[in-house]
């Protein structure tokens, strides 16, 4: 979808506000509508589907803590959960910013803003929504998971066949193959499809931050508890709880989620109270089923519980002509993205692509062709407009002597800090995985 083809609402009391935006998106929407009144909310969205909402978070004028912009947050993700919404605040509180992404808002901007800020915020809202022909379309309905090869045929198969039931399902697969595209397939071709879809990356959280993130917490239950907060099981009532990077929680984590999972109620940190919950359970980890059967290091009676049926993402090198398909859709995707091509590509680009191994997978390619797009000087793309980089390079012959899984992970990760000089936050980033995660193999290889 083009920027030109989209609706936008946006809600604010400050009329000086709503002209402001007006005048900035008119000349690059099709429609834009305005609003005072955040309570007109019900009434708009039924009559009118919009793209984007950009959103004020403070109506009241008298206490400006963001909650009311939050409130509208979820009134609107429950009116049309396809819409993607911006909040938009005259305070720059980072935590803010976290909660309200974590409750759903697509973006968020502080004021007085950019005007190139909205229009890039809004452009990728836009860009993200799905393209008819675009991709390829499965009978699991979801659009977003392009393939037409037997293996990610099979992986369409079994979600056609348990999205429609409440079992919990374990996502199988190396780094980059697409786990979450999956979990979100699964919740949106279910009977909660209408519900929450929350998100946690389990592994990086801390034992402190494990409890409070996914069971809440009361006003005064620890120093930082300025107000009561749900969690991720309670937001995602009725919806579905995607848990990524399961295989890496520890025993005691494990032991907490399986009671939850047994007796379908949380315990808020600094309360007493059960508190029912009804969730749909989708789990991911880029472990073997065989690693996570190792009792010293997950449980077996979890394993059980979240396991009822398991879906294996396969490597992108197994895949054999999608990609081909998915370096077509990468290059229109990144080609609208930064107002190039539209590109064609030679035999030899597509040959040096299909030669490649892809350790990181599909986010790989998709970073390679966005590289590509981006250095192009022509239309017509060839293999040297092809680079990888050093992460995904072919190590040398020596350090080929020892293809142990744990060797080959020690080196990349000792290659890339010393590329990035130390820096923790830029080598997790150039991995693919978060800071915790870098931290835990560091300390796993004693680095």
């Amino acid at each position: 979808m083009q920027l030109k083809d989209a609706k936008i609402l946006v809600i604010d009391d400050d009329p000086d506000v709503l002209i402001a935006l007006r005048l900035l998106l008119k000349s690059h929407v099709a429609e834009i509508a305005v609003e005072k009144k955040p309570s007109n909310l019900s009434a708009i969205i039924s009559a009118k589907k919009f793209d984007v909402v950009i959103l004020d978070m403070n109506f009241n004028g008298l206490v400006n803590t963001g909650n009311e912009g939050i409130f509208w947050l979820n009134k609107i993700k429950e009116l049309s959960p396809e819409t993607d919404v911006i909040l938009i605040t005259a305070y720059g509180d980072i935590e803010l910013a976290i909660r309200s992404l974590k409750e759903g808002a697509s973006d968020f901007i502080i004021k007085p803003w950019q005007n190139e800020k909205v229009i890039e915020s809004v452009t990728e809202m836009v860009r993200k929504k799905k393209k008819p022909g675009a991709q390829i379309k499965q009978k699991a309905g979801d659009t977003r998971i392009v393939g037409e090869s037997e293996e990610i045929k099979n992986v369409f198969a079994k979600i056609e066949k348990v999205a429609p039931t409440d079992a919990n399902i374990l996502i199988l697969g190396e780094n980059g193959t697409g786990k979450d595209l999956v979990a979100r397939a699964i919740h949106d071709n279910s009977r909660r499809k209408n519900k929450p879809f929350v998100k946690v990356d389990v592994g990086a959280l801390t034992s402190t931050l494990f409890e409070s993130e996914l069971f809440g917490y009361k006003k005064g239950a620890f120093t930082d508890a300025r107000e009561d907060r749900k969690g991720r099981f309670e937001a995602a009532n009725g919806g579905t709880l995607f848990l990524d990077e399961i295989g890496n929680i520890s025993l005691r984590q494990q032991a907490r989620l399986l009671t939850v999972l047994q007796n379908r109620t949380i315990t808020p940190l600094g309360s007493n109270e059960l508190v029912p919950i009804d969730i749909r359970l989708v789990c991911a980890t880029n472990l073997k089923i065989s690693e996570l059967s190792d009792e010293s290091k997950f449980r077996k009676d979890l394993i059980y519980r979240i396991n009822t049926v398991d879906i294996l993402m396969p490597p992108l090198r197994a895949r054999g002509t999608d990609i081909t398909l998915l370096t077509r859709y990468f290059l229109d995707l990144y080609a609208e993205k930064y107002g190039k091509g539209p590109f064609k590509t030679e035999k030899s680009f597509l040959e040096k692509l299909k030669k490649h191994p892809f350790p990181g997978n599909v986010r790989e390619l998709q970073y390679v062709v966005e590289r590509a797009v981006i250095m192009a000087e022509k239309s017509v793309l060839k293999d040297q407009d092809l680079s990888f980089s050093a992460i995904e390079s072919v190590p040398d012959q020596q350090e080929m002597d020892d293809l142990r899984l744990e060797t080959v992970e020690k080196n990349t990760i000792l290659k890339v800090i010393d590329k990035n000089k130390g820096n923790i936050s830029k080598s997790a980033k150039e991995l693919g995985i978060t800071r915790a995660a870098l931290y835990r193999r560091l300390d796993k290889y004693d680095l």
